[in-house]
């Protein structure tokens, strides 16, 4: 196995809530890699909201990919959740020292997000290559432009923060794909069981509403390429 691609809670709902759970096994097909997600991730779509009626089909529909095989825990890679879970609370202990209100530190990430970058920085350390699919804004804007991070929080906060200089270089390694990514690759690979015009525009922007931090600009730029 040389590459892997781990998915983060937003991605998968905001797949499911747009019926769209069935193009992951198409996708896989394609990749020819690892579909993965973590202990934490599978709480917060399949064991957390199977208990909700509002969320339970969603709920069903992931553990069924999961039960097929498409979507497959570290283990299937000899990962232990203990490797992940200790990652994942140093992750976490950097980024949410990193923004002030005051002198009350903010909590900016979550722990499935950080579980995410803790495999994908287990994986690269066995030599697999990965993506994490994450839709939402805050993780990436840390990972690629940390200099937007204090403007980002204030402006999610309406109020002033300051960003405390921390060791951003742990986070630079980690790379990313939003759902609307997905689905864009998706449609160019012929696998969307719909024609016309308004396809890919109706794709990108059913994901944007359902979650997925995409600008109208970024969907413009996508509808043209």
């Amino acid at each position: 196995m040389t590459k892997a691609l781990i998915f983060d809670s937003g991605a998968l709902i905001s797949l499911a809530m747009n019926g769209l759970l069935g193009l992951l096994e198409k996708l896989k097909k394609n990749f020819k890699g690892k579909f993965l997600i973590t202990r934490e991730i599978k709480y917060e779509v399949v064991d957390r909201p199977i208990g909700i009626f509002r969320f339970e089909l969603e709920a069903l529909q992931i553990q069924n990919l999961i039960d097929e095989g498409i979507l497959e825990m570290p283990s299937s890679l000899g990962i232990q959740d203990e490797i992940i879970k200790k990652k994942t609370t140093e992750i976490m202990e950097i980024a949410n020292r990193s923004v002030q209100v005051g002198d009350r530190w903010v909590n900016i990430v979550s722990e499935g997000e950080m579980s995410c970058l803790a495999l994908s920085n287990e994986l690269k350390r066995r030599d697999i290559e990965s993506l994490i699919s994450i839709d939402e804004r805050t993780t990436r804007i840390m990972c690629e432009n940390p200099q937007n991070l204090e403007s980002l929080i204030s402006e999610k906060l309406h109020q002033k923060v300051e960003l405390v200089a921390r060791n951003y270089n742990v986070f630079s390694q980690f790379k990313f794909i939003r759902s609307s990514e997905l689905v864009f690759v998706a449609f160019k690979k012929g696998i969307i069981n719909l024609e016309g015009k308004k396809v890919l525009e109706a794709l990108l922007y059913a994901t944007k509403y359902k979650g997925c931090s995409i600008s109208l600009e970024e969907i413009d730029i996508l509808k043209k390429l």
